[in-house]
């Protein structure tokens, strides 16, 4: 299996498309051939995200209006829903290939879509349909965008990665900007099921940007063509096969443990922000509008952080510290947090901590998946970005609600995520040192693989 290098190697003649694309260079990383692909996956994910950051705010609302008192049960839900889905998506992944796969899974989400706006419009048991809304649209956001890194992962290898990752990252963070501030437009002036038909419009543009992706074809830099980096064909296996990867692999297990801190964090704030802003903000539409806001102003500082920072820092300080770099932060704010635990210190950490995780923790997050086997790369991480995600969220809203019962209050709450943050900064120190050493091995192994043999 060959894969484009970054650098012709030594005595070779460099292609014309492997060279830098002039003062473009100066912001993104890339080479002029890769630029197809990156342009293709800017855009599908631009779309993907506009879509989820329209029906974000509604589903946040949804959330307050199914009762603060109950979203560890709707967290629980999530999760269970989660336990169904995994194994149907392994069984696609299995029997389909690529080129089928993807539009399926998108397919599946965008009916669902226009099935929630006919349920809504009819105003039929709508505390029910604000429960259900707000535990599919959680996994549906899990879904299509790990399947989006996951083809993202095949496409490109880690080199190619390290430079290109947080640009196309940068592409749904600029959807994510103008969906919520779509969203707190149009809250003002009509009600939040009619947002259903724009964000199932935006998704089905990620169709044709998927088709391109797929057609996408490599050059080389040693003078002979390139295939794919993958193949398209199905995976085949068993359902249980990416679990399975996950109880043999150290690497694996390492990654479900950063995940599972993170979502814990996470949630813990996420349920202060509920708290706090039910308290402050009595009207849907204000809440509504105040959720778009903070969306808006974050992925706003995302997109300088994807085009200008992210690339050079993990070039810079390596990705074991860049991958640490975020959990201080959020170590940092939740001592922030319980000093002063009012709306515009949350609104802060929120903003600063969602930007870091989208600019800098996630795409390096998905560079841990460049060194893995195909299969891992679909099933495995599948079960990570979903049943351990949302595994995590489940539990933390019982454990943040038992915490509550007990009487710590947001300021003890803050104080116990402090220890937990500091503990996710370590895991993704090592978990940086350990993809930089796979991906040693993998290319000292792909280079003596391609040297001429020579016969005396």
């Amino acid at each position: 299996m060959s894969r484009v290098n970054d650098s012709p190697d030594p005595g070779s003649t460099p292609c014309a498309s492997d060279e830098p694309v002039g003062w473009l260079a100066r912001i993104v990383l890339i080479n002029r051939h890769e630029w197809p692909a990156v342009l293709a996956s800017f855009v599908y994910f631009f779309f993907l995200l506009f879509s989820y950051y329209i029906l974000r705010p509604v589903r946040d609302e949804m959330g307050i209006r199914g009762g603060v008192e109950n979203l560890q049960w709707l967290f629980t839900a999530t999760f269970v829903a989660m336990l169904l889905a995994v194994p149907l998506f392994a069984a696609l992944a299995t029997h389909f290939r690529r080129a089928v796969l993807l539009p399926v899974v998108y397919g599946f989400f965008i009916v669902c879509i226009g099935g929630f706006w006919l349920w809504m419009e009819s105003d039929l048991a709508m505390t029910w349909a604000a429960r259900v809304f707000f535990v599919w649209l959680s996994v549906f956001n899990l879904f299509v965008v790990s399947v989006f890194w996951s083809f993202m992962a095949d496409i490109f290898d880690d080199r190619q990665a390290a430079r290109l990752f947080a640009a196309i990252a940068a592409g749904g963070s600029a959807g994510a900007i103008l969906g919520p501030g779509l969203t707190g437009l149009l809250a003002q002036i009509m009600a939040p099921l009619h947002l259903l038909p724009i964000a199932g419009v935006s998704l089905a543009l990620t169709l044709p940007c998927i088709w391109a992706v797929q057609h996408w074809r490599p050059s080389s830099t040693n003078g002979k063509p390139a295939t794919r980096n993958s193949p398209d064909r199905p995976l085949g296996g068993t359902l249980l096969e990416g679990v399975q990867a996950i109880r043999r692999s150290r690497y694996l297990g390492g990654i479900c443990a950063f995940i599972w801190l993170y979502t814990t964090l996470a949630t813990f704030l996420y349920f202060a922000q509920a708290d706090i802003v039910s308290r402050t903000f009595t009207d849907s539409g204000d809440r509504t509008s105040v959720f778009a806001a903070l969306d808006f102003a974050t992925n706003t500082v995302t997109v300088g952080l994807q085009l200008f920072v992210t690339a050079r820092l993990v070039r810079s300080f390596g990705l074991d510290r860049t991958l640490a770099l975020i959990p201080v932060v959020v170590a940092v704010g939740f001592v922030c947090l319980a000093l002063t635990p009012v709306l515009i210190t949350l609104l802060v950490f929120q903003l600063l901590r969602r930007a870091g995780n989208y600019a800098i923790a996630k795409p390096g997050r998905e560079m841990l998946f460049t060194v893995i086997p195909r299969m891992e790369k679909y099933k495995a991480k599948n079960v990570i970005d979903t049943v351990v995600y949302r595994g995590g969220d489940a539990l933390a809203g019982w454990v943040y609600s038992g915490l509550a019962m007990q009487g710590l209050g947001l300021t003890g709450i803050s104080w116990v995520a402090v220890p937990i943050a500091l503990g996710w900064a370590t895991i993704g120190f090592r978990l940086g040192q350990a993809q930089s050493a796979r991906a040693t091995r993998l290319h000292t192994t792909t280079e003596r693989m391609e040297k001429p043999h020579d016969p005396t």
